[in-house]
């Protein structure tokens, strides 16, 4: 029979921790929160030291019950939440409605689900840790202040369904800052010229540089054709040739914030999915004979650190896998930033031998794929630094000095096995230069002039938003995913090409925000409130006192708000179509699942219908339609004919408008590794995208 009963958040972890623990054991599932603060109010008494008005969660009354009932079959109660601020809120909140004693060792941790770190944690139970519970109620009741004090506000004068919050408010500000920064940018212009050049016959290109060795930027189409004519009929002669190693050292462990932005880039991932299958790989994967195991450690941290036991067991791989000269020389450890909580190791495989060949028979293909990036991830981390072998060219055509770069691979040390991925448009591009000497003499084959213009800085990718909320210090690794998912529900921005685009209605709503409510927008202020937090979980300051110090500021700028925040009206825009049931005008609307198209006749006509975005291009089918943009079920964009059902065209690549110039057929967009080409959908035409 057995004596005692462990309460963990999911049925996966359950079932995992279970078949470790043995049949002494009673292993279940609370299901995330099983006690919170109420949705349809406030739910905290703020003139009486916050206190908090906790109720069971709506729907988790049988659980409850089963867990009532298990605890009535036991001598001993393990609470084993994740280990972080919130599953040591959710351990005290089940220790409360339990009636177990926070004060009583009841509280059990694991930083990997596998049977020896279960096993171990159980030999070492301690009580709730009470700094920590605070850390997170603080938190907890700061965004409910503010989110159900200022929403109500945002109905009345706005829109109904709208949101305030801190980290939130910030991700939206960030957005609209970078797409002022776009607006006010204005382009100039700049060439650059370069000379195709052949030693023997192999070729190379050479950048124009300056004159007489002094750099020169060259902005108009003049200062080009100076420079043309200055160069016409002289000889390019190497003048001096520069050698040099370069050491490239690898990327240190996941972190979750790099995890996020690291999947974006190399696996199309939004952050949300990243968390989903991380989740679903540290609770625990049945992988045949050795059962259900945790395939990697907990997944939010902002630690690069790991134990000695992992690192021992990587470099016994990289031995065995690559040789010895292949294995990092020392340690390499990130400096703890100051608001970093280093509470648990980075993201790594629990087991560096359980490989991703070995694991593929387990796994979904996009479980596979992330845990094949982590897996990676370390095993780099641990291995010897690249070594590069860069070449300098100095060419002169008469008083005209010309600049050749190379480099190639001397030795890949960690590049064997992984390169971190970049948001540019291209990355590790070796170029090799022929064999050079001093005084040599180059055939010029062509000199090619090309005009350019400086770029606005880039809109904000989800791995741009996260990695700058981060560096920030906005935000903790838990709140990430979730603020992205909330932005963009409520409204505040789009995702277009990948990419954050404010809406009219983030604008008006920020510009509210910035008016009657700047603290909140204020990054100094968000992170000494971070840092503030921390110290409650360090035991260092009151919760109470952070809250009080908060709440005293903020009330008089919410009556403020009251009296003087005035009513916008935000007027629907009118389309280009009409309805085909009453032909009035249709007006864009926005609901739930993004923008659509309603009847501007409403409520005499209540025709909607989804957003079709036209590419400009013929159906190749039918040859009647038009191909428009489309989402599939799961939000895949796809492109088929708007005459749908009579004609069932469809691609997936997004059909450009100009036909081939080779065949006439329609041609579409390629990914090909970061750059995009356009390619034929007949013949074997292709070309880089301009």
């Amino acid at each position: 029979m057995a004596d005692s009963l462990v309460i963990v958040e999911s049925p996966a972890k359950a079932k995992t921790i279970g078949k470790y623990l043995g049949r002494k054991y009673i292993v279940k599932a609370s299901m995330g929160h099983i006690r919170d603060l109420p949705k349809s109010q406030l739910g905290v008494d703020v003139e009486n030291h916050f206190s908090p008005k906790y109720i069971t969660v709506r729907g988790k009354g049988d659980i409850l019950k089963e867990l009532r009932n298990a605890k009535k079959k036991v001598k001993n109660i393990y609470l084993a939440a994740d280990p972080d601020r919130e599953g040591e809120a959710i351990a005290w909140h089940l220790a409360h409605i339990l009636g177990v004693d926070p004060n009583d060792t009841c509280r059990v941790v694991f930083h990997e689900i596998t049977k020896d770190a279960v096993k171990d944690a159980f030999k070492r139970p301690r009580p709730i840790d009470m700094d920590l519970v605070n850390a997170q109620q603080a938190r907890r009741i700061l965004d409910r202040i503010v989110g159900y004090k200022i929403s109500p506000l945002l109905w009345k004068r706005v829109k109904k369904g709208l949101s305030a919050g801190r980290v939130q408010s910030i991700a939206v500000k960030l957005v609209i800052d970078r797409e002022k920064e776009i607006r006010a940018f204005v382009p100039e212009e700049y060439w650059s010229v370069t000379a195709h050049l052949l030693s023997g016959k192999a070729e190379l290109e050479a950048k124009f540089y300056g004159y007489e060795g002094k750099k020169k930027e060259l902005k108009n189409r003049q200062e080009v054709d100076e420079l043309l004519e200055k160069i016409k009929g002289k000889r390019f002669v190497v003048d001096s040739i520069k050698e040099s190693k370069r050491k490239r050292n690898p990327s240190l462990p996941f972190i979750t914030s790099t995890l996020q932005q690291e999947a974006a880039r190399k696996l199309n991932f939004r952050a949300a999915k990243t968390m989903m299958l991380a989740q679903q790989l540290y609770e625990g994967i049945d992988i045949g004979k050795e059962g259900t195991v945790g395939l990697i450690t907990y997944m939010r941290t902002d630690s690069t650190r790991i134990s000695e036991t992992a690192s021992t067991e990587t470099a016994k791989y990289i031995q065995e896998s690559y040789g010895e000269n292949y294995l990092a020389t020392g340690k390499r450890e990130q400096k703890k930033k100051a608001n970093a909580q280093d509470a648990h190791e980075a993201i790594r495989p629990t087991s560096i031998f359980r490989t991703p060949d070995q694991m593929k028979a387990y796994l979904s293909r996009d479980q596979l794929r992330l845990y094949r990036l982590i897996w990676e991830r370390l095993v780099a981390s641990q291995m010897a630094p690249a070594i590069l072998d860069a070449v300098t060219a100095e060419i002169s055509a008469g008083e005209a000095s010309f600049r050749a770069t190379g480099s190639k691979i001397n030795f890949p040390g960690f590049m064997k096995v992984y390169i971190e991925g970049t948001d540019d448009k291209k990355q590790d591009d070796e170029k090799f230069l022929p064999p050079l000497e001093e005084g040599q003499l180059l055939k010029k084959k062509k000199v090619d002039p090309a005009q350019h213009f400086t770029q606005p800085p880039p809109r904000y990718t989800e791995a741009r938003l996260v990695r700058t909320l981060e560096e920030k210090g906005i935000g903790r690794p838990s709140t990430y995913a979730p603020t992205l998912e909330t932005i963009q529900k409520r409204g505040y921005v789009k995702l277009e090409e990948k990419k954050f685009i404010p809406t009219e209605l983030g604008e008006i709503v920020l510009e509210l925000m910035e008016e009657f409510f700047p603290e909140i927008l204020n990054i100094e202020f968000t992170v000494h409130m971070e840092e503030d937090l921390d110290q409650v979980e360090e035991g260092r300051t009151d919760w109470i006192q952070i809250l009080d110090r908060f709440y005293e500021s903020f009330h008089s700028r919410l009556i403020v708000a009251e009296k003087e925040m005035q009513s916008v009206e935000i007027k629907d825009e009118v389309s280009d179509e009409l309805c085909e049931k009453c032909n009035k005008p249709m007006v864009y609307k926005l609901g739930r699942f993004g923008k659509f198209l309603a009847c501007s006749g409403f409520p005499d006509c209540r025709n909607t219908k989804a957003i079709m975005k036209s590419t400009g291009v013929t159906c190749p089918k039918c040859q009647k339609g038009e191909i428009v943009e489309r989402k599939s079920k799961k939000k895949r964009v796809f492109y088929g004919c708007n005459q749908y059902p009579d004609c069932d065209f469809l691609s997936w690549d997004k059909p450009v408008p100009e036909p081939c110039p080779k065949c006439n057929s329609m041609m579409v967009e390629k990914k090909k590794k970061k750059e995009t080409w356009i390619t034929c959908t007949k013949c074997d035409f292709e070309r880089e995208k301009a």
